[in-house]
């Protein structure tokens, strides 16, 4: 066994059971691919992949367990060649922060800002999607830090660190009837067509929750994977709109009206997911603290190392 084999095995998982892609992202050949798994499979005297044909279909209930073991020792070769690039050149390399739309476009400018002119060696990666996408990129060593809301404390190969709370807002067209009401409640947000997040994103599950308990169903008209799809059709009047608060720019939204809504849902939390025994570069340190200063790198370290 290999870490190549190891390595291929993770590969082909991470892209969707398919071989082709697993031998692109790895810029080998397919059939190089194909290869080593058998051989790994042969060496361990197990089916790691339920085929159809040449095809992989799956994984098997023990290739189950032989992935999870193998994203762990392909994180920790990902660790071992940290270690030797921060001891030969701490200040270059490469950051692969994984992250939803809402983050990277209306909190991260800000610290990436900052780390660039701090770090200007260090080249920034930024790996958009879902919150389960983006635990999964950092679980399998894609990218070494993952910040969300969702998803991300339910990844057993995770450690997650709170950042920040949020809560949401609700937003209109300036001349709207529910621009009208004093104070909004969920009985009247259940008169209107919602706009919303989808069901992975952005603490969409404390709308729902909202809503549950006041007894009432949302018409959810659209949900959208991003905060400036949802205000795109809010300004269409296609329904009116429920937002992480951090989304609105007064300057830039000022054609829409922005209401509170933190009475109405409970507060969510942004977090920071790093994998477990993951070594992380003295510039990885410097970014969380920047993106989060309520965090200590002694903080991070003790949950890191905690979860050994």
């Amino acid at each position: 066994m290999n870490f190549q084999q190891v390595k291929f095995v993770c590969a082909v998982v991470e892209n969707g059971f398919s071989v082709s892609e697993a031998a692109v992202a790895c810029y080998t050949a397919q059939p190089v691919v194909s290869k080593h798994i058998k051989t790994l499979e042969d060496e361990l005297g197990l089916q790691i992949f339920e085929r159809r044909g040449k095809r992989f279909m799956g994984l098997t209930a023990a290739g189950e367990q032989a992935y999870a073991i193998a994203k762990r020792l392909n994180g920790d070769a990902t660790s071992l060649k940290a270690l030797a690039l921060d001891m030969t050149n701490a200040k270059e390399g490469v950051l692969t922060i994984a992250t939803t739309h809402t983050q990277a476009r209306y909190v991260l400018p800000r610290v990436i800002t900052q780390f660039s002119t701090k770090y200007p060696d260090v080249k920034l990666k930024l790996k958009q999607g879902n919150p389960k996408q983006c635990a999964d990129w950092v679980a399998g060593s894609e990218a070494d830090i993952a910040i969300a809301t969702e998803s991300l404390a339910l990844d057993p190969l995770l450690v997650t660190l709170p950042c920040y709370r949020w809560n949401r807002c609700v937003i209109a067209p300036l001349k709207h009837q529910i621009t009208k009401e004093k104070v909004i409640s969920i009985e009247t947000l259940a008169k209107y067509p919602l706009i919303t997040y989808d069901t992975a994103f952005t603490g969409r599950s404390q709308v729902d929750r909202a809503f549950a308990s006041a007894g009432f169903t949302p018409n959810v008209a659209l949900t959208a994977l991003d905060s400036d799809v949802i205000k795109t059709y809010v300004r269409l009047n296609v329904g009116i709109g429920i937002l992480a608060e951090m989304a609105f720019d007064p300057k830039l939204d000022a054609d829409l009206k922005r209401m509170d809504a933190s009475h109405l849902f409970a507060a969510s939390v942004t977090r920071v997911g790093l994998r477990k025994n993951a070594f992380l570069r003295r510039f990885a340190y410097d970014f969380i603290v920047m993106f989060a200063p309520s965090l200590k790198r002694t903080d991070i370290e003790e949950a890191v190392f905690a979860a050994r």
